[in-house]
């Protein structure tokens, strides 16, 4: 389970977006989620198999604060435990529950960890301005056809962004003939922040580096705030899912949303162009593509990955 990305807490969305009566279902590291709200509200995670005939779960209803299989009506409670099996009364149910996996509501998002259980050995690494009050969150899911180690790195990727961003972005890192950029990397327990200076000038955005899939971006805006978080989420292979939150404490009815949520697609669209074309999908070993020195926070992005996550796996054990 989880193969590549296991072990690790992954924002998969706003907590808004997970309905009372409404399951939501997800593909994480192709392995098939389904969440739902139980009887008190509280957000619940399943593997999206039945264990009667691994059919989807999230094809099913939310009854009574539980999961309502779609094919025979059996019925999950957010533990995974089987609380209904239609037509078999004496029928084991402690034996037949669906697997659970960790789900919290931290900061107005959604965060799944990456192995099956009822808890999860730590919580998110929540950023700090998710912790203020007054905040607007607007959530944009775009997909790529590529291995999301190529997405998640092009997110930390300063140099990239007075060519592909030529209409949106280009002024957050002014170009001049001649010019140098130094990047700065300052690690932090949860990864790493970067920022940036232009012949010798330090220049006002910074980015963090959440591990393992979380960039987390700090725009100067005077007395108010307005940040972006992106989470990179790996759907399989070849398929990645980039959600892009933006925050903001100005301008906060539901209604300026779509004003947000059309600025982002419209970066995420400049970025889904070209990254789309990399080859090899995934990202390969530092020797086998030709790196300079500012791209410093990629290369430490992509020996983490190797170090800490390439390879790993979840199992029906680690319950």
């Amino acid at each position: 389970m989880f193969r590549g990305f296991a072990h690790v807490w992954t924002i998969v969305g706003l907590a808004r977006d997970l309905k009372r009566r409404a399951p939501l279902p997800l593909q994480v590291a192709e392995e098939r989620v389904v969440l739902f709200r139980d009887g008190e509200g509280r957000a619940c995670a399943l593997v999206d198999r039945c264990p009667h005939r691994g059919v989807r779960l999230s094809l099913g209803k939310v009854e009574g604060g539980c999961l309502e299989c779609p094919f025979h009506g059996w019925r999950f409670a957010g533990d995974g435990s089987n609380q209904l099996v239609p037509w078999n009364p004496d029928a084991r149910r402690e034996r037949l529950g669906a697997t659970p996996l960790p789900v919290l509501e931290r900061g107005g998002l959604l965060w799944l960890y990456t192995a099956p259980g009822l808890a999860a050995p730590s919580e998110p690494d929540v950023p700090d301005v998710l912790q203020r009050d007054g905040l607007a969150l607007n959530s944009v899911t775009m997909p790529f056809a590529v291995h999301w180690t190529r997405v998640m790195e092009n997110s930390l990727d300063w140099p990239h962004l007075p060519f592909v961003h030529r209409r949106t972005l280009r002024d957050a890192l002014p170009l001049r003939p001649g010019s140098r950029l130094d990047i700065s990397w300052e690690d932090r327990p949860w990864g790493g922040r970067t920022a940036t200076a232009i012949d010798g000038v330090a220049q006002p955005i910074t980015l963090d580096y959440r591990f393992p899939n979380t960039m987390h971006l700090h725009v100067p805006s005077g007395r108010r705030i307005f940040e972006l978080i992106l989470s990179v989420l790996p759907v399989d292979d070849t398929t990645t899912h980039m959600i892009m939150v933006t925050i903001r404490d100005y301008l906060r009815s539901r209604l300026f949303d779509r004003y947000f949520a059309l600025a982002s697609r419209k970066i995420g669209g400049e970025d889904r162009v070209v990254i789309e074309t990399s080859l090899p999908r995934e990202v390969p070993p530092v020797g086998e593509e030709r790196s300079v020195r500012t791209d410093e926070p990629t290369l430490r992005f992509r020996k983490l990955y190797r170090d800490r996550l390439m390879g790993s796996f979840a199992g029906e054990s680690d319950r």
